[in-house]
């Protein structure tokens, strides 16, 4: 497949993120559907935010209810999908935002910052910050390939426009228009930072219940933070944890699976990954802990054989671990995980030790 074609699907599955979040694992859930995003209460209080429709949100988010604020869980793409959550957001609480919690700097998780006023809160670890503050949620592997490759992959698609039939053009110049209104956005975008950074742990107390902001260890990002609900049994991950297989083109992919051994530990009954549903399989947390650890050593072995990234990424076999990731179609490795491997062993990267 063309690598454009590649990254034009890539950009489809971020931007239409699935609004069907009613089931997970056979629970279901109450949810209340807005005009841009639908919320799923796993518990009381403690939502699930996922756009869905002609919203480029990008990512999922999460909303905590308290007694009297309200705490919300990354930005989402765009101002505009910001703005959407916010105003659906009025259709299950009144009460005022108090906190954001940026869980990553990824764009998708960040590039709605600036419509949270001066009373809301902007928390995140102080590698987020720096990130953020330095502009490189809109440079980088992640950023070029979602976003900036737009422009390309519009040509080429503009280019077929005329061997399609009168419905498919249509729908085709609809997708184009689509793509480009997110990309102008996008690059309007000036990243509003956090203003408050986290090193470690920091725990909030609103009213009745316990929030727990936790940096344990780097993964998908050089600084993921989790929000984790004691009472609740309850993890917002970001993207540490996805319903799916996450994106690691930003990954420290062995000290990730250290990581996850933090999480594991946690008492977990329900977790709110940055992509996809909620669910309430745990277990999950080893799935991708096994193929993380099957990856690395792969890439290792592939590595020290001289072999390119791009020989290793159609080499690299995984196949055993598509039970647990239905994506998984046939051999080969996400080019984007291997590229960021590669340039972590041209740098002479070193695994950490346990």
């Amino acid at each position: 497949m063309p690598k454009s074609r590649r990254l034009l699907l890539a950009l489809l599955a971020l931007v239409l993120a699935t609004p069907f979040a009613t089931l997970a694992d056979g629970h279901e859930w109450k949810t209340v559907e807005g005009d841009a995003f639908t919320f799923t209460e796993v518990r009381d209080g403690v939502w699930h935010a996922v756009g869905g429709g002609s919203t480029a949100a990008g990512s999922n988010g999460a909303v905590v209810v308290n007694e009297r604020d309200v705490l919300v869980v990354d930005s989402h793409m765009t101002p505009t999908a910001a703005r959407a959550m916010l105003a659906d957001l009025a259709k299950i609480t009144d009460r005022p935002v108090r906190y954001l919690i940026n869980t990553h700097f990824h764009f998708d998780h960040t590039h709605g910052n600036e419509v949270f006023g001066p009373d809301v809160e902007i928390v995140a670890h102080e590698f987020t910050y720096r990130k953020v503050a330095s502009g490189d949620t809109k440079r980088g592997r992640g950023y070029d390939g979602f976003i900036g490759s737009t422009p390309q992959t519009v040509e080429g698609m503009r280019a077929k426009l005329g061997e399609l039939s009168d419905e498919d053009r249509t729908a085709m110049e609809q997708r184009i228009a689509f793509m480009m209104k997110v990309y102008e956005e996008s690059e309007a975008v000036e990243p509003k930072a956090p203003t408050l950074a986290l090193r470690k742990a920091v725990t909030l107390h609103r009213g009745g219940r316990e929030i727990r902001l936790l940096y344990l260890g780097r993964g998908h990002t050089g600084g993921d933070v989790v929000v984790y609900l004691p009472q609740e049994k309850a993890l917002i991950s970001g993207d540490l944890l996805t319903a799916g297989l996450p994106y690691m083109g930003d990954a420290f992919v062995p000290e990730w699976v250290g990581t996850l051994d933090e999480v594991a530990a946690l008492d977990l009954e329900v977790i709110l990954p940055g992509h996809g549903p909620a669910y309430t399989e745990v277990e999950r947390v080893e799935h991708l802990q096994l193929y993380l650890i099957e990856l690395w050593q792969q890439a290792v072995k592939l590595f020290a054989a001289g072999m390119s990234a791009e020989e290793a990424a159609a080499t690299i076999d995984l196949t055993g671990h598509a039970e647990h990731f239905p994506q998984i179609e046939g051999a080969g490795a996400p080019r984007h995980a291997v590229d960021r491997l590669w340039e972590l062993f041209e740098a002479g990267y070193v695994r950490p030790a346990p």
